[in-house]
C-alpha cells in the first residue's frame, strides 16, 4: 500500500482539501496569499496616487496660480 493511500485513509473526508491558515479562522493558505497580493497591489496604487497628488500640489498648482508656496 502506497503512502498516498495511507494518507487518504487517515484523513478521510479531508483528503485533498487545502488546510486552513489557523484552525479557528476559515481562510485557506491560498486565500491568504491572494489577500497579500491584493493588498500589495493596492498599496502601490496608493503610493502612486500620493506621488501624483504631491506633484500636482507642489509643481502644477503654483504654476497655474492655484496655491502660493512662499
Amino acid at each position: 500500500m502506497g503512502e498516498s493511500k495511507r494518507r487518504k485513509e487517515a484523513l478521510g473526508d479531508k483528503y485533498g482539501q487545502e488546510p486552513y491558515l489557523f484552525p479557528w479562522l476559515p481562510i485557506t493558505k491560498a486565500q491568504s496569499q491572494q489577500f497579500i497580493n491584493w493588498t500589495t497591489k493596492g498599496s502601490w496604487i496608493g503610493i502612486g496616487l500620493l506621488v501624483t497628488w504631491w506633484v500636482a500640489i507642489r509643481f502644477v498648482g503654483p504654476t497655474l496660480g492655484w496655491w502660493q508656496i512662499d
